[in-house]
């Protein structure tokens, strides 16, 4: 068995990267399991300051001062009031953005004499992102209201591709291109299901499209690069160290990711771009794997870029796929010893008012015995599309129990983009 923890902040005895993470780590230790997998995290800075919003205690000034400290990974942008107009573009005053103050080893930056293909030229297609979302979209109490990652310039149109989370129910969003040149954009797409999420530049973009590979054509132990918004000193030589099957606990399944390591500490949204320059995945997440064991790995977890192929049309002509939704109920879960722990459930979310509860174990879907993410997600998702009823079998203080949750569309309890 895998056992998972997540760095950023640090509380031990358990390393921890999100609210809900810490609450499951904190509640496995209580049952009385050894280990624990954790099922990836997407973090932003701002969870610290949002941990109220879904009843979990908020950390102190003092805590957030030693994690700032501490941590590589805490970013400060300017605020909208440290632009100036320039004509239809915008120009920082200050410098481009505080993620470019760390740099990676030059040892484990990209040598451009190994590389196949032009690595300054491919490496400026990447784009940092800012994004700020209104304090009463559904996704702050897990996300928070300003986010900042990387993004990369798929089109010579100005369209970027970067990680759904980053924008998801955005009111506003600047992106700042290699040259340090700032521009507008709006949410073209967004994809719960795959994770993706597309940008459209409102003006001119300073920066090449990049080349759209395959994550089929990439095979483990092969050489890759993680790459960020600053160029070659925010970008990092990796290997990729494993292609399997991915849960999140918050509903989210991959059939197969790639992971790479080293790690990235500047994840959300990079660039994975292979030996002929091109793009094979997009960051999602740092993951540590058996940290205390033997064979231990850190790294990152990539979203392969061929499962945006199917849908890229409806992505930039409706702004999401033209499927059905799956079925969503808004609980949070891990993994601990072939159980299926509840950690908590989303703020109004079907979970929440259908009365399932944070150490709730989910044992079956429909009479379908489940022991793991994967199968209690593709158990619910067969029972039909969102709307659908969804009976659980649960164990709550020692005993059976069945629960029924009127299934929702995810995307309903979002805010919609002003513009597409």
């Amino acid at each position: 068995m895998q056992t998972h923890k997540m760095a950023h902040h640090g509380i031990a005895p358990i390393r921890i990267n999100a609210p809900f993470i810490s609450v499951a780590a904190v509640f496995v230790e209580r049952l009385g399991f050894l280990k624990i997998k954790i099922i990836g995290v997407r973090f932003s800075e701002h969870n610290v300051n949002s941990c109220s919003r879904i009843n979990l205690p908020r950390w102190g000034a003092s805590q957030h001062r030693e994690i700032e400290k501490e941590s590589v990974t805490v970013i400060s942008w300017p605020r909208d009031d440290r632009y100036k107009r320039d004509k239809q573009t915008w120009k920082m005053e200050t410098d481009v953005t505080k993620m470019e103050s760390y740099k990676i080893a030059p040892a484990l930056q990209p040598d451009p004499g190994s590389c196949a293909f032009e690595l300054d030229s491919t490496l400026s297609s990447m784009v940092a992102l800012q994004t700020k979302v209104p304090d009463n979209a559904y996704t702050v109490q897990a996300l928070g209201a300003e986010r900042a990652g990387h993004g990369v310039v798929i089109s010579d149109t100005g369209l970027v591709l970067t990680i759904g989370y980053l924008i998801v129910e955005a009111e506003s969003i600047w992106m700042v291109d290699h040259t340090g040149q700032a521009v507008a954009g709006h949410v073209a797409g967004y994809d719960q299901e795959t994770g993706f999420g597309l940008v459209q530049a409102l003006g001119r973009i300073n920066a090449p499209a990049l080349p759209i590979g395959s994550a089929h054509d990439v095979n483990v132990g092969d050489p890759v690069i993680f790459a960020g918004h600053g160029g070659r000193t925010n970008s990092l030589s990796a290997v990729v160290a494993e292609k399997r099957e991915f849960a999140g606990y918050w509903e989210y399944l991959l059939d197969e990711a790639l992971f790479t390591e080293p790690p990235h500490p500047f994840w959300g949204g990079g660039a994975l771009i292979d030996t002929d320059g091109r793009l094979c995945g997009i960051g999602s997440l740092f993951v540590q794997m058996n940290p205390d064991e033997i064979g231990s790995f850190d790294g990152n977890m990539t979203v392969p870029i061929d499962i945006l192929k199917p849908i890229m049309d409806d992505m930039t002509r409706f702004g999401k796929p033209q499927r059905p939704a799956r079925p969503w109920i808004g609980a949070l879960s891990t993994e601990a010893k072939d159980h299926v722990i509840v950690v908590n459930t989303w703020d109004g979310g079907p979970a929440d008012k259908a009365g399932l509860q944070a150490g709730d174990l989910v044992i079956g879907v429909g009479g379908e015995p489940v022991a793991s993410l994967a199968q209690f997600y593709r158990c619910m998702w067969a029972l039909g599309a969102a709307g659908v009823e969804v009976p659980l079998d649960i164990v709550r203080a020692g005993r059976v129990a069945a629960i029924s949750i009127q299934s929702a569309d995810r995307d309903a309890y979002h805010l919609a983009p002003k513009l597409h």
